[in-house]
């Protein structure tokens, strides 16, 4: 499996529903991608004071590597982050993107 976790770093004053409507976007992609499998969202809580500048954060949890490159290249998921690159600080420099490799 894979997590693709994706950290953004938003301005205090970012369209909360413009934000909204790309979750959902990215969420509707599960119907589109076999693979797909579960989406998650929201708020950095950052308990530990080690992420200050990731706002927000979402994963997409893809059962395998082929799933993950597939939505790299889909046009509702390029059309969903250049949105996001136009909310965030710094544009894609206020994103950060892990593609974890679960071992279990």
């Amino acid at each position: 499996m894979i997590k693709h976790i994706v950290l953004l770093d938003l301005p205090a004053a970012y369209d909360r529903s413009e934000l909204a409507s790309i979750m959902s976007g990215l969420n509707a992609l599960r119907a589109k991608l076999d693979g797909f499998s579960q989406f998650e969202h929201g708020p950095n809580r950052d308990f530990e004071g080690m992420s200050p500048k990731a706002a927000y954060g979402f994963i997409c949890h893809f059962e395998n590597e082929d799933t993950s490159r597939a939505y790299v290249v889909n046009p509702d998921h390029n059309a969903l982050g250049q949105r996001l690159v136009a909310l965030c600080n710094g544009g894609v420099d206020g994103i950060t993107v892990v593609d974890m490799d679960v071992v279990t």
